[in-house]
């Protein structure tokens, strides 16, 4: 991990007078790229780290530099504590425990139990609360291929139910709205993807590794897609699917209509998706207008029950 990373050059480069670029690269299994990009990071916290070119070259503190252990915070070291306890939870592995080791030991004894306090404010559990029990291997087996630059081979259950086996290199793991996924080159569609895991299935490890090739950052952000494509439906609820309803648009677009029911604009996009949204509330809800939505919704309900009358 980045941060687990970061923390181990801080403390290579106080225990080595100079160490290469290369060296930390091998160290790290990572590039040389990503070695410069870690080092202008430790610069802008505030550590002058330089670089020598030539032979015997490399990174090195400044001299006359001197790290102290209130270098970091109380807030600096309960984030990061805080962020290190999130992973842990679910993505198992020695470098964790290494950082968590590593951090700790920045963390001077008068100011302890106050950074424990505020570590432990926020909680954050990236587990399921159900659905695959797989997840968790899965993302052990990612990471190890993100390390190792191997492949990943997998069946996968795309929009629609179409189910493909996939060849894919691995590049990124992505968790996003609670959702794990990672971003690779997929073999089969020649080009980038981004694969949620919980759609994954018989994923397997190879032993072929591949040469990285640059990647695009994965696009994550649909909420300019969302606003373009979306409408607002009116909608009549009552009030004890208010908190679920709440989970798709805020309270503003709420107005009540006596004690029981509220109307609600509610953000619309006409797919499957957000009919089988609509339909998850039952009969706490109707949809008022527009009109054609109504006859949709209407028709799908008809559908359904005709399943039922056999």
């Amino acid at each position: 991990m980045k941060i687990d990373r970061l923390v181990s050059i801080i403390m290579l480069l106080l225990d080595k007078e100079r160490i290469g670029a290369q060296e930390l690269a091998d160290m790290f299994e990572v590039s040389p790229r990503t070695i410069y990009r870690d080092i202008d990071t430790i610069n802008m916290a505030g550590i002058p780290i330089r670089s020598t070119s030539g032979v015997g070259g490399g990174f090195e503190i400044m001299q006359n530099y001197k790290i102290e252990k209130n270098v970091f915070s109380t807030a600096d070291l309960s984030a990061i504590l805080m962020g290190l306890s999130s992973l842990s939870d679910m993505i198992r592995g020695d470098e964790l425990l290494n950082a968590f080791a590593k951090v700790k030991s920045f963390i001077p004894a008068d100011r302890a139990k106050d950074i424990e306090l505020r570590a432990n404010q926020i909680r954050i559990d990236l587990s399921a609360w159900m659905g695959s029990r797989n997840i968790q291997l899965y993302l052990e087996i990612i990471r190890t291929a993100l390390q190792e630059n191997r492949l990943l081979s997998f069946e996968y259950v795309a929009h629609h139910g179409e189910k493909t086996t996939r060849t894919v290199e691995p590049y990124q793991l992505v968790m996003k709205n609670s959702h794990w996924y990672f971003h690779g080159y997929c073999y089969k569609r020649n080009d980038f993807r981004l694969f949620r895991l919980s759609r994954i299935s018989d994923l397997h490890m190879e032993k072929e590794t591949f040469i990285p090739r640059d990647f695009p950052k994965a696009s994550l952000d649909f909420e300019e897609i969302f606003e373009a494509m979306s409408i607002k439906i009116k909608l009549r609820i009552h009030k004890s699917v208010m908190d679920r309803v709440l989970d798709y648009c805020s309270y503003e677009h709420f107005l009540p209509v006596d004690d029981e029911y509220y109307i609600v604009d509610f953000p619309f996009i006409e797919n499957d998706y957000n009919y089988d949204i609509l339909l998850s509330f039952g009969s706490k809800c109707e949809c008022l207008e527009p009109l054609h939505i109504r006859a949709e919704v209407k028709r799908k309900i008809h559908d359904l029950a005709a399943i039922y009358k056999n």
